[in-house]
């Protein structure tokens, strides 16, 4: 008889989950509290226009290509390379940095501010590969079952690597360019994991390398959402039903295992395993009532930061605008020592432009524009209040109409705003932490709060706060880490 899986959160790595059981012959069934699939990687459709809501691109296509390999699927979207990956302008100057993965493109343009940048970037490059090399297969794509198992693996790590445990991502890049703009320019990725590159381990460098020499960047083609609705097609195919506005509140053991999850119906979810893609620390504490993860634990941990995310839709064409935009202030440092935890400091705002209907003219009406801002901003454990949104949205707005040489808000004809509170209320984030737990020492690896519950053998954990971590990509390694713990489980239990 088929082992009955039931899967709360309809997330990427809930979604990528139910597929891989379901093409192993498991029973799966998905409840998601929100009326709609893709947990942060969302949608919305308003006034006409189609918005991303979360992850604007993404790297690692082998990922997403292996993983539909596992399926023995075709991959359900089509995506398409970036290059440049992005662009990045600084306040009070006209010129755009267009980030080539071509070295030699790259380099002229810091011709005159970053002598030998072609040398420095490559030197910096090999480093990145190299940790990238020797640590993702080793540590990112493994299970562990326990520290010590962890601590082993940790030393089978070249010790050349070492240095990069005990400095930021900043110092890290900081001794390799001398310029600010590169340094800052270079560092930006750390952004992408929800904390700044001042405090983020320079291990994470090896993101540089994925960024510009591995694999580099993609969009999918229509918008990222199609991954969202590939996936749920493939999975109705396989027969997989997915419950939606259906909230997992409480649950019942019985003989040291889950029996079943009660919704906010008091209406029983029964099955024989159980995969939680809501946040893995959040769902312990606020459901499973641990003490290791109560209101006052969840505080000393360490979250990545708000973003205050809007979706503007205007009533014109923005050719000067590229399709992926960084715009940076003249208080780099500053700014971003500051951002996580005070609330002033959003008033030098640094922010992430998608223009997503550049390329997708269907997700705006004819001769409009499609934008969705991204900015960090400190989470609700150190802003609770969020009256100011307007205020430093149009703030936001105002730079951005200056840098472009356009004002944009007379063209504006549909706008919407997520603040950290809309993002814990309709995702269940933690403070509204983006990206949920950061990625500090303590947290990574087997420090991170495990795929396999501590209590309930029957009961595992895939998504963001739980191995490997944050990041679309992440999401598809830790759906094939939960899966391989699954089976082995079922395997028991014949």
């Amino acid at each position: 008889m088929k082992k009955k899986v039931l899967i709360a959160g309809a997330g990427l790595g809930g979604l990528a989950t139910g597929l891989r059981l379901a093409k192993k012959g498991f029973d799966v069934e998905m409840v998601e509290k929100n009326s709609q699939a893709g947990g942060r990687l969302n949608q919305i459709k308003k006034d006409g226009f189609t918005f991303d809501t979360g992850p604007s691109f993404f790297s690692m296509s082998y990922e997403f290509e292996d993983f539909a390999k596992d399926c023995n699927i075709r991959l359900p979207f089509e995506y398409i390379e970036l290059d440049p990956l992005y662009t990045v302008n600084f306040s009070g100057s006209p010129k755009t940095y267009f980030l080539y993965k071509d070295i030699d493109k790259l380099a002229e343009q810091f011709t005159d501010i970053e002598p030998n940048f072609k040398e420095k970037f490559e030197r910096y490059m090999k480093k990145s590969g190299a940790l990238f090399h020797d640590t993702v297969d080793l540590v990112i794509k493994n299970n562990f079952d326990s520290l010590a198992a962890y601590v082993i693996t940790l030393m089978q790590v070249n010790p050349a690597h070492l240095p990069v445990l005990f400095k930021s991502f900043y110092a890290h890049v900081k001794a390799h360019f001398s310029s600010q703009e590169a340094r800052q320019i270079i560092s930006l990725v750390a952004f992408f994991l929800g904390r700044t590159p001042f405090d983020t381990m320079a291990i994470y460098s090896l993101l540089s390398y994925t960024e510009f020499k591995h694999d580099g960047y993609y969009n999918v083609k229509g918008g990222m959402y199609k991954i969202v609705e590939g996936l749920v097609h493939e999975l109705q195919k396989e027969n997989v039903n997915i419950r939606y506005n259906t909230e997992v509140v409480d649950f019942v053991e019985k003989d040291g295992k889950l029996d079943y999850f009660l919704d906010q119906n008091n209406q029983k979810l029964k099955a024989d395993i159980y995969l939680v893609n809501a946040d893995a620390a959040w769902f312990r504490g606020k459901i499973f009532n641990r003490e290791k993860y109560s209101e006052k634990r969840l505080a000393k941990m360490s979250w990545t930061m708000g973003y205050l995310t809007f979706y503007i839709g205007l009533k014109c064409k923005l050719p000067q605008v590229n399709h992926h935009n960084y715009f940076l202030g003249n208080n780099f440092e500053e700014y971003a020592k500051n951002v996580m935890k005070h609330p002033d400091s959003l008033q030098k705002p640094y922010y992430y432009v998608n223009v997503l209907s550049k390329y997708n003219s269907d997700c705006a009406p004819d001769g409009c524009e499609s934008l969705f801002f991204v900015c960090p901003v400190p989470n609700l454990y150190f802003k609770e209040n969020w009256d100011d949104k307007e205020e430093i949205t149009n703030s936001i707005i105002s730079d951005f109409s200056k840098r472009i040489g356009k004002d944009i808000f007379p063209e504006i004809i549909s706008k919407t705003i997520y603040t950290p509170i809309e993002w814990r209320d309709q995702f269940n984030l933690n403070y509204g932490s983006g990206l949920g737990l950061s990625h500090t020492m303590s947290q990574i690896g087997a420090l991170r709060p495990a795929n396999f519950d501590e209590k309930y053998s029957n009961v595992f954990y895939v998504g963001a706060s739980t191995a490997p971590g944050a990041g679309l990509p992440m999401a598809i390694i830790s759906s094939k880490l939960v899966t391989k713990r699954i089976e082995k489980y079922a395997l028991k239990q014949k």
